[in-house]
């Protein structure tokens, strides 16, 4: 009997029974993968098969993605013919090991690159991989909704002209709530300098297969060098799919393609590849349509929501900011900012315990629910039914109060990433690490961008912030001990 009991409770709360329980319940998906857990329509294939029956590994005819001259290096070449791009590269370890390669392969080890401090925290570790000395850029920071906004290009321009040992620059567009900077005018000024752009449009995977009307134009048609995109944020793709893709001469196509060797897997999953060429031969055909139709329903959803008086909903009107060159209408952004008593996590979790809808994230003063084409009409009268409810229950009871909001500070870097991880660590209460240079990361996930880098001096600010945040019961992460009570910082030598 209690060899039963222990084999019940083990497969009660095993990972496949519960993957299995959250897929049959009518817990809505907003949030990625793209797929929304529906297969495509694709005639020509006639649906995805058994994975276990086409699991294999580099047999006779299928290639090796390390070394591609048949079957595979045809699939990259149609794809990169799909994309305009001279060469596009399958990523089974998804946009981060193509950030890390962009980044190391840009940039010669210990170079300068000039990168946006919103950057996902794969991009730092590359800084620390290769040793690299990072001058940072800050976004504006859009205090109304409380989120960053996108980068001057007035910015790139006076920092390259600061520092001339500027190998690269890297940016983040869009942004994880949907910001687009002005990829196009930044792209002339760094080529201006004769360096390549490298843009992380990992949340744009669906941007080249717009007419751009609907949603923005892909950095891979705005002169971007290096573009890396995650298929399965809002395509119907596998989790941990994604691409690469090189344009021109000026960003080092061999060094990117060996580092790709590194942080990528030496036994790609064929299941993966498969699902990727299926992907992009889909959207450049039945899927180009089912965008325009979803852009359109997109629409109709904000129409909606610019009657909510509690809510704040991000909609169009924010590319009126200085900064905000484009937005994207897959990112539905949801604000209760200056309403006192809630916070994005009270929203997120009432949306999800009352009217079962999982957002993708939930920051301190809004929640993001990520949509794709294949989200059902069902899901979105749900949200739309919800919100409205929420809204009216807030506009009869709410009382408004000035709220502060944390943007990145203007950190003082003391030392670069990689000589504040090589560095002899002191582990000290956090409360009292004040002054003190880090050698750890600290970052809310998602999205995963960080508060303090290794190599930062710790403020009372970004001190502030966390424990707001940890009070508030969000996840911040990165430190070795994960109560928050202690962090490591550089020892004085």
């Amino acid at each position: 009997m209690v060899l039963e009991r222990i084999e019940m409770e083990r497969d009660r709360k095993c990972l496949l029974n519960m993957l299995k329980q959250y897929g049959e319940s009518d817990m809505y998906p907003f949030h990625m993968p793209g797929h929304k857990r529906q297969e495509i329509n694709d005639e020509c294939v006639g649906g995805f098969p058994n994975p276990y029956g086409i699991d294999i590994t580099e047999v006779y005819g299928f290639d090796n993605l390390h070394h591609a001259e048949g079957i595979l290096k045809d699939s990259m070449m149609q794809a990169a013919e799909i994309y305009r791009a001279d060469h596009t590269y399958y990523l089974v370890n998804g946009s981060t090991c193509g950030i890390l390669s962009a980044v190391c392969g840009c940039v010669r080890n210990g170079g300068k690159i000039l990168m946006a401090r919103n950057c996902h925290k794969a991009s730092y570790h590359g800084l620390i991989l290769n040793r690299l000395m990072p001058v940072y850029l800050y976004p504006e920071f859009l205090e109304k909704f409380g989120i960053n906004g996108g980068v001057f290009p007035e910015d790139v321009k006076k920092a390259l002209e600061s520092d001339r040992e500027i190998e690269a620059v890297f940016l983040v567009s869009p942004t994880y709530e949907g910001i687009v900077s002005d990829i196009g005018s930044i792209a002339e000024i760094v080529h201006e300098y004769g360096i390549p752009l490298i843009v992380d449009e990992a949340h744009g995977a669906h941007f080249p297969f717009s007419d751009g009307r609907e949603f923005p134009e892909s950095a891979l048609y705005q002169g971007a060098d290096v573009v890396i995109q995650s298929l399965h944020k809002t395509l119907p793709s596998f989790t941990q799919t994604a691409v690469l893709h090189i344009k021109g001469n000026l960003a080092d196509r061999v060094k990117i393609e060996q580092y790709l060797g590194m942080f990528q897997s030496s036994s790609p999953s064929y299941i993966f590849m498969a699902a990727m060429e299926r992907c992009i031969f889909y959207m450049d055909g039945a899927g180009k349509e089912l965008l325009k139709r979803y852009g359109k329903r997109m629409r109709l959803f904000f129409e909606h929501t610019k009657t909510y008086q509690a809510l704040k909903v991000l909609d169009k009107r924010i590319i009126s900011e200085d900064s905000v060159y484009d937005w994207d209408q897959s990112k539905i952004v949801v604000s209760v900012k200056g309403i006192n008593g809630v916070d994005g996590e009270w929203l997120s979790d009432r949306l999800r315990e009352k009217y079962h809808l999982e957002m993708e994230m939930c920051a301190p003063d809004y929640v993001i629910a990520m949509t794709s084409f294949l989200d059902r009409e069902e899901g979105f009268v749900r949200l739309q039914n919800a919100l409205t409810e929420i809204d009216d229950q807030l506009s009869g009871e709410a009382v408004y109060v000035k709220t502060p909001s944390f943007k990145f500070p203007g950190a003082k870097m003391a030392i670069s990433p990689a000589v504040a991880m090589d560095s002899r660590g002191k582990e000290m209460p956090l409360s009292e690490s004040e002054g003190m240079i880090s050698r750890e990361f600290l970052y809310l996930y998602p999205p995963g961008i960080p508060l303090l880098v290794p190599g930062e001096v710790i403020t009372k600010e970004i001190l502030s912030a966390v424990f707001r945040y940890k009070t508030s019961g969000f996840s911040v992460q990165g430190l070795s001990d994960h109560s928050l009570s202690t962090i490591i910082t550089v020892a004085k030598q």
